[in-house]
């Protein structure tokens, strides 16, 4: 089990205090592309699910391990809510890394009302530092 849940303030805190820290956005291609990213140094986008399929990357762990990271290193992973990233947390703490952690609301957070995201929580709607391609 990955070592926790973090908000996307503790993420990015984290990320400034940690010159060491990884941050990786696990969702897919186009969410990457249409939705945004964080502007954060230290930045892997590594898809925890293969889009259009959205079967699991078989290689995800693989990929990862290719970095060199150490296996204490600080791994923070997001999606667009929490959910992939939980996965792909927990397949990398299975995988040997003993410091990763989920960013539970992810980058657009919960749905609202209106069914939108990017609203309620969520590393946008924090007003953290992201760019769109």
């Amino acid at each position: 089990m990955y070592k926790g849940d973090i908000t996307p303030p503790e993420a990015h805190e984290r990320l400034k205090k940690n010159a060491n820290a990884v941050l990786i956005d696990v969702r897919t291609q186009p969410e990457w592309t249409f939705v945004g990213v964080p502007q954060v140094d230290r930045l892997v986008r590594l898809s925890w699910q293969v889009y259009p399929q959205m079967e699991v990357n078989a290689r995800f762990v693989e990929e990862v391990e290719g970095m060199k990271l150490p296996q204490d290193a600080e791994i923070l992973c997001l999606c667009r809510s929490g959910a992939r990233s939980a996965s792909a947390a927990s397949a990398l703490s299975k995988a040997g890394f003993t410091n990763v952690w989920n960013v539970a609301e992810g980058f657009e957070g919960d749905k609202d009302a209106k069914g939108q995201r990017g609203k309620t929580n969520g590393w946008k709607s924090h007003g953290l530092p992201w760019v769109q391609s």
